[in-house]
């Protein structure tokens, strides 16, 4: 029921607009804060991680540390741009709510990732709050420019168009 109202009501719609901006603006200034700073090194970050995967207790899983150590770090100025680019893009597109749901979830494996390394921060809130935006799909887009993209694209590939009405 409650995922049915998320998903179609216009109350929703605003609601989820709310949280997605907000989410939009927190990854778009993390990321342009990278970008324009000069000198964004996850280098230090990782290691930092791969720090914590250490002792009784540790932070951060050992297969976590492992990738980082082995695949991450070693490919570091990759993730140099990934890292900033990728928050900006996010950020961007929960903003405009252009490809809402790809946006949110592209946030969510970022979150995710910040999380395994040891670094709580916001990711928990933002996880929390991006789970709301996944589960209600394009309503969580309906009110910016989804509205307009999503049904062109389903027209370009044949699909169906869904009725645009709100309940």
């Amino acid at each position: 029921m409650f995922t049915h109202w998320l998903r179609n009501n216009i109350v929703a719609a605003w609601l989820l607009t709310i949280i997605r901006v907000y989410l939009g603006y927190q990854w778009i200034t993390g990321g342009w804060g990278k970008i324009t700073g000069g000198g964004f090194d996850a280098a230090g970050f990782m290691q930092g991680a791969i720090a914590k995967a250490t002792g009784d207790h540790p932070a951060v899983q050992t297969w976590f540390a492992n990738f980082l150590e082995h695949f991450a770090l070693p490919n570091v100025k990759l993730f140099n741009v990934l890292v900033p680019w990728g928050e900006f893009l996010v950020g961007l597109g929960l903003i405009l709510g252009t490809f809402t749901t790809f946006a949110v979830l592209m946030g969510m494996v970022m979150n995710f990732a910040f999380l395994m390394a040891g670094t709580v921060s916001t990711n928990a809130q933002m996880l929390i709050l991006e789970i709301f935006v996944v589960v209600a799909g394009f309503n969580a887009g309906r009110i910016g420019l989804d509205y307009f993209v999503i049904p062109y694209i389903r027209r370009m590939f044949g699909r169906k168009e869904r009725a645009n009405s709100y309940q």
